[in-house]
């Protein structure tokens, strides 16, 4: 009796961490992503997370400015802002009510940084180093910019915070009904981490790339910028030497892939905008 019950208690901290995760994944706290109509899960409300990073962001910024890391070239200063008031435009036509957000963008003088980011609520900063390491060309950074407007747009902010929650609910309970040992416990959070976190920010990044090469596309920026933007991004960072599984992005050639095919999905409405003499564009500070 006890060799056949053997094997399955062995196998009870993994099983346990299995049902915590099922379990803080199917809370009924849910909501859907507000572009794509993806399932999100939500502890946290885009609300909260639009306060965390408003304080966030001004933290941020002042720090730099203390550090003398604000950049303060005019011209670089005025290309960004004019490629993120366009694109900021396309996305209030697909959620008016960020129309009402307090849109900003700083550029960071950091010139061996190749990074971007936005927080909820459409607080944004961008570093000099990936514009000016990249050689990126208007068509470039606005890829950049709609894929992190994609992320504001998606409230990824309150996603990655909710999973983040969940995940610790998953090895809080691995520590209550299994193993406490530190090896034990490190391979809980390591599993949360596989199963649940690093999915979540491949999906969220996927999902900002289709999003920002529509905003790009519909601000009149070529769309064959996106996959070129992602070659140099891998040429320079050496991202094609990391499994995906490990990774919180997607592996760079299916990366450049799918963005090859999203740039012919989109490429008409690049060709209406470009057309066009009259597009919007949207205050950002």
């Amino acid at each position: 009796m006890n060799s056949l019950f053997r094997p399955l208690r062995r196998r009870l901290p993994v099983l346990a961490l299995i049902a915590v995760l099922g379990m803080a994944l199917g809370l009924p706290a849910c909501t859907t992503n507000p572009v794509t109509g993806r399932s999100q899960l939500m502890l946290v409300s885009e609300n909260q997370a639009i306060d965390a990073s408003r304080e966030a962001y001004v933290e941020m910024l002042s720090g730099a400015r203390e550090e003398g890391r604000i950049n303060t070239d005019p011209e670089m200063t005025e290309r960004v802002h004019g490629i993120t008031g366009r694109v900021v435009a396309q996305a209030i036509e697909y959620r008016p009510e960020t129309a009402d957000w307090d849109w900003e963008i700083a550029v960071i003088e950091a010139p061996d940084t190749l990074n971007a980011f936005a927080m909820a609520g459409g607080k944004m900063a961008i570093y000099s180093g990936i514009i000016e390491q990249l050689e990126l060309t208007d068509d470039e950074l606005a890829q950049i910019i709609g894929h992190e407007i994609g992320h504001a747009l998606s409230a990824h902010s309150a996603e990655k915070m909710s999973v983040a929650m969940a995940s610790n609910l998953a090895v809080t309970g691995f520590a209550i009904t299994g193993d406490r040992s530190e090896l034990a416990l490190t391979g809980a959070a390591l599993g949360a981490v596989l199963a649940v976190q690093l999915p979540h920010s491949r999906r969220m990044e996927t999902e900002a790339d289709e999003i920002g090469i529509e905003l790009a596309a519909r601000a009149g920026y070529d769309p064959d910028a996106a996959p070129a933007l992602w070659r140099k991004m891998a040429e320079q960072s050496g991202d094609s030497r990391h499994p995906v599984f490990l990774s919180t992005h997607p592996a760079p050639e299916g990366r450049q892939r799918e963005l090859a095919r999203l740039a012919d999905e989109v490429r008409p409405l690049y060709e209406a905008a470009r057309d066009r003499n009259d597009l919007p564009t949207h205050p950002v500070n």
